[in-house]
């Protein structure tokens, strides 16, 4: 896999973060808000992101989109409401919590089949595994967080699917990899 060269500037990154406040902050206040426009036209291409929600030091949300059919900055905002709203692990982010926050975002490179998971390399790749109906994915920063190896990281991401660790050594698992911009 080639490495994923997407560079954001200052401007461009700040203007995301202010997306995915404004966004929570008119859905706590109860107004819609529009998105104002991109400062660029790399904001308007088509990629896939997380948008992730600390709140002191914890994960208090985080949902995405894979796939990159949408422009970013319209992901982006969609994925802020959901990260803070509908997280099925975590009741809707309250005015309190919005306050103290913080916002990480990812950026996803295309999926890509992964030829060999000895090629995966924490830190760098993120995972998707599916079979049948199941399905789970581990953005590229989870493993390094959690201080895991890449066999680890492997079956963290098959219980993320809630299948077996070891899953990825069953050939009916398909295994995507990707990498991510995060900031």
């Amino acid at each position: 896999m080639d490495a994923f060269h997407f560079a954001l500037t200052g401007e461009e990154k700040d203007y995301l973060k202010n997306c995915v406040k404004m966004r929570i902050a008119a859905r706590l206040a109860g107004k819609a808000v529009a998105v104002p426009e991109p400062p660029t036209d790399k904001l308007r291409e088509p990629y896939g992101a997380f948008v992730t929600l600390n709140l002191r030091g914890r994960l208090r949300g985080c949902i995405g989109h894979i796939v990159g059919d949408l422009p970013l900055f319209t992901t982006i905002a969609a994925m802020a409401e959901a990260a803070a709203f509908e997280d099925p692990r975590f009741p809707p982010l309250t005015r309190e919590e919005f306050e103290a926050v913080t916002v990480e975002i990812s950026v996803l490179s295309p999926l890509t089949p992964c030829p060999d998971p000895n090629l995966v390399e924490v830190g760098r790749h993120g995972l998707l595994m599916r079979r049948g109906g199941r399905s789970g994915l581990l953005l590229p920063q989870v493993p390094v967080e959690w201080g895991w190896d890449r066999e680890t990281f492997l079956d963290q991401t098959c219980r993320k699917a809630g299948m077996e660790p070891g899953c990825w050594k069953d050939p009916a698992t398909r295994i995507f990899w990707f990498e991510a911009e995060v900031f």
